[in-house]
């Protein structure tokens, strides 16, 4: 590869990297709106729940799972999502692949309650759609307290 080839290859590896770190920022504060934007018009997203398929369905999910863990109706942060270890694998220009861990925490419990909720890996497919990196895939494996695969 040329320099410039590297560059751009960084350039989208940051990209993509960025998505989970958006969605985990604006899903946690409730700005569902700009959680789905990191997903394509028609993307796949299997979460500990049923598959949601296409944007509004990922936000319908979202949505719910929010209502779920604000019991104290504070309407920001029930819970926080710490991503971490991002490692993507490209295809070509514009296709990739990539997981990350998921350290997922609960805030609204007592001061002594444990507040994890749960440790998983992210796994993703990426597009590069009109000069735009989006999830097409999401499949998030719970490894504790129960794996879900």
């Amino acid at each position: 590869m040329d320099l410039q080839k590297n560059i751009e290859r960084l350039l989208d590896m940051e990209s993509i990297k960025n998505l989970r770190i958006r969605y985990t920022h604006a899903l946690d504060s409730m700005h569902i709106s700009e959680a789905i934007t990191v997903f394509s018009a028609d993307a796949f997203c299997q979460t500990d729940r049923d598959p949601w398929i296409g944007r509004n369905a990922i936000r319908q999910g979202l949505e719910k799972a929010f209502k779920d863990y604000d019991v104290e109706n504070y309407g920001s942060y029930p819970f926080m999502h710490i991503v971490s270890n991002h490692l993507i694998e490209f295809k070509n220009d514009y296709q990739a692949t990539g997981k990350c861990y998921l350290v997922d925490t609960v805030t609204q419990r007592e001061k002594d309650e444990f507040p994890l909720l749960l440790l998983g890996v992210y796994i993703d497919e990426y597009e590069k759609i009109n000069g735009q990196w989006l999830i097409i895939k999401s499949h998030l494996n719970v490894n504790w307290p129960e794996r879900n695969y």
